[in-house]
């Protein structure tokens, strides 16, 4: 009888763990996601998205996201006809929280890299972007060659620009911060002596914050952001690309930087960041 038990017990969990495995994908390294009509079938999707990178993705004073990425999101939700969460995240985290499954994309200025793609799964591109160097007006850097030895460089882990740093100047001392806002805080507390970040960030500081100059628009080489997906999701990912595609059609995302970024940059740089249709 307890032989017949046991029995029943293993074949009940083996029917279990197949039945988990039949509603959600997931990958031989212990990723987990859900698939295209997973996400219908719940009513909702889960996007990652920044709350402290205006303008961006940030939370405004009523407490609703928005920014030029938030836009994009919303749009996705809307035409995937469920409701968007939107998932608070920063810089470091981007990856892990596709592959734990607590997203179900990220929409957080994700630039693509060599090392990421071996992590997650880009989409199209919607957006340029390279980095640049913001510093106080009265002591303006031009160039990193003649980095002072006592400076420190402030930048924000998990992003482009700390590994740019690493592998290229090795010797500038770094400050490394979680959340854009922190950073933010050192340089204007005085705590480096730049800032070093996506262009189109510290391009947006430097105009709403009076007394500092981005000294170095570009640094290294010209780059992509682009959605993410967790590596193997195929049909979330076959989806997004024909998303933007379709969206690229109609010009959306020179709508949504007249929307959500012209307020800071003007319409000067609109056709050098603005990437429709994923056409590069």
């Amino acid at each position: 009888m307890k032989k017949l038990r046991n029995l029943l017990v293993m074949t009940m969990m083996l029917l279990l763990t197949l039945g988990l495995a039949a509603c959600g994908g997931g990958g031989d390294d212990g990723t987990v996601y859900r698939t295209l009509d997973e996400i219908k079938a719940s009513g909702e999707i889960n996007i990652g998205v920044f709350s402290d990178k205006n303008p961006f993705g940030y939370v405004d004073a009523n407490g609703e996201y928005q920014g030029y990425d938030v836009y994009f999101a919303k749009r996705i939700g809307e035409d995937l006809g469920v409701k968007v969460n939107f998932i608070s995240t920063e810089a470091a985290n981007r990856t892990e929280y596709l592959q734990t499954g607590k997203v179900d994309i990220i929409l957080a200025n994700f630039t693509v890299t060599p090392e990421r793609a071996e992590a997650v799964d880009f989409a199209a591109p919607y957006m340029n972007v390279a980095l640049g160097v913001v510093s106080p007006s009265d002591r303006v850097i031009e160039s990193l060659d003649d980095w002072a030895a006592e400076d420190e460089m402030i930048v924000i882990s998990g992003t482009t620009a700390e590994t740019y740093l690493i592998e290229n100047y090795p010797d500038i001392k770094l400050q490394k911060y979680d959340a854009y806002a922190t950073a933010k805080n050192a340089l204007e507390n005085g705590n480096g002596a730049a800032w070093a970040n996506d262009n189109t960030e510290v391009i947006a500081f430097a105009l709403q914050n009076e007394g500092y100059t981005v000294g170095i628009p570009e640094l290294g080489n010209q780059d992509t952001i682009a959605p993410a997906v967790t590596k193997g999701n195929t049909t979330l990912l076959d989806w997004l690309n024909d998303e933007i595609a379709a969206l690229g059609e109609e010009n959306f995302f020179h709508a949504d930087y007249e929307a959500t970024l012209a307020d800071t940059y003007g319409m000067d740089y609109m056709e050098s960041l603005v990437v429709e249709g994923g056409a590069q």
